[in-house]
């Protein structure tokens, strides 16, 4: 079979697809949704196997923040491999690894910049998740975790019980307990059935009042941990009251407060940090997806004060990852430029103005969302019955059959969010106009065809 390859026969996707289904896990997601074997990739397009070219807004989940095979990144890591520098050297330093440390602590905010360390961890942002939960706990002496509805903090046992979905969890017993879950404000379909300031008003009082009440039945928690955007909920991004409000009180009440930056992170807002548009300071940053500049890396940012776990407390055995260090370096310096994120922030305004305008000429689209280059759009049931705010239900199945018709055309792009509902745009930062453009041009004339048929 290695023979048939080699010589160029069998390569069909179909071919490759059919094979991964005979020996893959059930448990694979994407070739499910994209039904082809990748062969090359450049900036923001990629090609199969039979030499169709498909614009990619998925970029490895928003890991790719430079696109596929940024030429600065890979003749970095080009000249690392040839030079015998070591690549693999768990936690041990090299003079990689402390630039990588120093650019990243100078990216903090100012408050943080001197309080700061940094864990390294497993490659997976899960890994980074966990990690902090220990730090937290071990600090503090504390149990109960506080996480969100609409959450997503990675799958493995510890970050699956703090991630809002059920469906990852209702066949998964035992996991993590003393985690307690509390209203994220979600303006379209406001948990308190308000909308608007008056919604995210009562998401204020109601984090307030439930960590204050002496007869709220949960014991003061090891730490809070939130997404400053919530990424597979929906793209959601937190309003800068509601930050403010978790800041403050967890301060007042010595409480931990994590943010998870894994997908928001690294300039897809806008700034380098989501958490920044709040103008808060938390306890604990989590980044992973394109810290690593397009190689595998998990880092946990906290303050000093919490360090006191153990020698061995947390490891990884790849957590010296030399060539995610080298890359990494090279997007926190490239992207941490303000020319490079006002470009971010008003790619992403253009992006919304169009997708508001087609809101307007659609019944299919209920809401358009986001902030820099995390946006989306939330695909609806025109014939259902709206809620006590107006919004129709989400349609799964429209976005689906969104998905499914960009993909015939050439388009790779994600949904999320409740019921599946949500189309998610997680483009490279760096893309063009030109293939802006494309997408959105793609994406009208989808949702009109769609929109014509219900």
């Amino acid at each position: 079979m290695l023979n048939n390859l080699e010589s160029g026969k069998n390569t069909t996707n179909e071919f490759f697809i059919s094979r991964q289904d005979s020996t893959e896990s059930n448990a694979r997601s994407y070739p499910r949704k994209f039904p082809f074997a990748l062969k090359r990739s450049k900036g923001s397009w990629i090609e199969d196997v039979e030499g169709n070219r498909y614009l990619d807004i998925l970029c490895g989940a928003g890991t790719l923040a430079l696109g596929h095979n940024d030429p600065e990144i890979s003749q970095a890591m080009i000249s690392m491999i040839e030079s015998d520098q070591p690549l693999h050297t768990l936690d041990l330093t090299t003079p990689v690894k402390d630039e990588f440390v120093h650019t990243l602590l100078n990216l903090l905010p100012e408050e943080m910049r001197e309080t700061s360390k940094v864990q390294f961890c497993s490659p997976s942002g899960t890994d980074a998740v966990d990690a902090a939960l220990k730090l937290c706990k071990t600090a503090t002496g504390r149990d109960n975790i506080i996480a969100f509805s609409g959450a997503y903090h990675g799958m493995g046992h510890g970050a699956l019980s703090l991630t809002g979905t059920l469906g990852a969890k209702e066949k998964v017993t035992g996991l993590m307990p003393g985690v307690h879950f509390l209203p994220y404000p979600y303006s379209y379909r406001c948990p308190f059935g308000l909308g608007g300031e008056q919604g995210i008003d009562a998401a204020c009082n109601y984090f307030e009042r439930i960590l204050k009440d002496p007869e709220s039945g949960i014991t003061k928690p090891a730490a809070v941990i939130l997404e400053p955007i919530q990424g597979e909920g929906g793209v959601i991004p937190a309003p800068e009251k509601f930050l403010k409000t978790v800041r403050r009180v967890t301060k007042e009440l010595d409480i931990p407060l994590i943010v998870d930056e894994i997908q928001c992170g690294v300039g897809r807002s806008g700034k380098f940090f989501a958490f920044e548009h709040s103008n808060i300071v938390p306890d604990v940053i989590l980044a992973s997806k394109a810290i690593g500049g397009s190689q595998p890396m998990s880092v946990v940012i906290y303050n000093k004060k919490l360090d006191v776990w153990t020698q061995g407390a947390h490891a990884g055995t790849f957590r010296g990852n030399q060539l995610a260090m080298k890359a990494g370096t090279i997007v926190m310096n490239r992207v941490n430029n303000k020319e490079f994120l006002e470009n971010v922030t008003e790619n992403g305004r253009y992006i919304k103005d169009r997708l508001l305008k087609l809101k307007d000429e659609c019944s299919i689209i209920g809401d358009v969302r986001g902030r820099g280059l995390m946006v989306g759009f939330e695909i609806v049931n025109p014939k259902g019955t709206p809620d006590m705010l107006g919004s129709l239900p989400g349609s799964g199945e429209l976005a689906m059959r969104i998905q499914k018709e960009c993909f015939n055309r050439k388009l790779i792009m994600e949904k999320g969010g409740r019921f599946g509902a949500v189309m998610r745009c997680l483009c490279a930062l760096n893309i063009s106009r030109e293939d802006i453009d494309i997408m959105l041009n793609t994406l009208e004339d989808v949702i009109k065809e769609i929109d014509k048929s219900v």
